[in-house]
């Protein structure tokens, strides 16, 4: 080893040898960077086909939407929630006492259109006080009819409302929610990941550095650039799910992946956005009157309605059904329950506060959530990373490799 050859080539083009681990820090973030956004953007795909095979880039996560949303509500329904527990937790008697003012406006509006319209001259006849009486009537049984709608509700919920199919749903249509869900909970080790690469990229330019001051190989810059790329995005992945545990290592640093030692955090972070954005009531409320199962809940509504209408009409039943005929009476039930139902959207809305109190998603998921093992933990984040995961990789050692033949020729020339 010529010694003295390294000192005059040193002495010669020492700005290069300086600038080696700095050029490495910056290609270690610039990847990480860049391997980063590439998880989440674009959302939508964006490229060209060549002979028939699409050839562009679509963020890991929006490219597999259905599969991330399907990982992490699997997760959300099986471990974290139980939907028939937490709809127990609405009281029937404080939903009728909140519906109270809209619900009696309903009814009032129902009951005087139905009779004007199967009962016309027999309504118009009636005296207001008689009238009002029949109102009051109606009205007062109606609280009692939507206490045993909730209580049904409560007692069949799977059988109305689907919640991993909503919110698998909801992800899937709205991709930026996903990402939203994904990258707020895991900002700081998105973070870590893209500082990493500065620390580990800075020391694999030092060696970086020796090795090209010993053999002057033009393969040197490219072959650690492309290394920095790819070992430091794989090191810096690990490095925030492993160890699962605190260990020890070389009896001078504890270490345990970064995502495992803040579970508190990120358990209140996860069950906020969540409750806010997910299971919301509102989201909730739509799912069990527009979807799929929807049919179920105006049934039980329907069911409830008729039979009312038949406990209310009591002893004055046969008289209505001889003035206005037994098929008469049963098209008005029909009406009766039909228009219910066109009722039900508007007047649930006023039930929402309440409800997203009693609920509580939020507290239930965070503290369901410090339960869990550390490899049920880990999957809330995991899959996000997994999947695709070689090719963001891959992308960091090209453009590290890239870098490097970069500096051969500025070195070069």
């Amino acid at each position: 080893m010529d010694i003295q050859r390294i000192v005059d080539d040193f002495g010669a083009h020492w700005h290069i040898y300086v600038t080696m681990p700095f050029i490495a820090a910056a290609i270690g973030y610039i990847t990480k960077r860049v391997a980063i956004e590439m998880m989440f953007r674009p959302l939508e795909f964006v490229g060209i086909r060549v002979i028939g095979l699409p050839v562009g880039w679509q963020g890991v996560l929006p490219g597999n939407a259905q599969r991330m949303a399907t990982i992490a509500m699997d997760l959300l329904t099986t471990n974290l929630i139980n939907p028939k527990e937490i709809f127990s937790r609405l009281d029937p008697k404080r939903v009728a006492a909140e519906l109270h003012d809209p619900l009696l406006r309903s009814v009032e509006q129902l009951t005087r259109e139905l009779m004007a319209e199967y009962q016309p001259g027999m309504w118009e006849m009636l005296p207001e006080a008689a009238q009002r009486l029949l109102l009051r009537r109606v009205e007062t049984e109606a609280p009692r009819v939507v206490e045993q709608i909730i209580r049904d509700l409560a007692n069949n919920i799977d059988d109305v409302l689907d919640v991993k199919a909503m919110a698998v749903e909801a992800m899937v249509r709205d991709k930026a929610l996903l990402n939203r869900l994904i990258r707020e909970v895991s900002k700081p080790e998105l973070r870590f990941i893209a500082h990493s690469g500065i620390y580990f990229g800075f020391v694999i330019g030092l060696v970086q550095m020796i090795t090209w001051a010993l053999t002057h190989n033009m393969w040197i810059m490219p072959i650690f650039g492309g290394l920095t790329g790819w070992l430091t995005d794989w090191l810096a992945l690990k490095m925030i799910f492993f160890p699962r545990t605190p260990r020890r290592y070389l009896g001078l640093f504890t270490w345990q992946g970064m995502f495992q030692r803040r579970r508190m955090e990120v358990s209140r972070d996860y069950g906020r956005l969540v409750a806010d954005e997910i299971l919301t009531v509102h989201n909730v409320l739509h799912a069990v009157l527009t979807g799929p199962r929807s049919d179920r809940l105006f049934a039980l509504v329907h069911r409830h309605v008729l039979r009312s209408i038949d406990a209310n009409s009591g002893i004055a039943k046969p008289v209505v059904v001889m003035s206005i005929g037994s098929r008469r009476y049963q098209e008005m039930k029909e009406t009766a329950a039909k228009r219910a139902l066109e009722l039900v959207p508007d007047t649930l809305r006023h039930v929402e506060s309440y409800a997203t109190e009693a609920l509580d998603v939020r507290n239930t998921i965070v503290d369901q959530m410090q339960r869990l093992t550390p490899v049920q933990y880990e999957g809330i984040l995991r899959p996000a990373f997994r999947q695709d995961e070689w090719k963001l990789i891959a992308v960091g050692a090209i453009i590290g490799f890239l870098v490097g033949e970069l500096q051969v020729v500025l070195l070069l020339h």
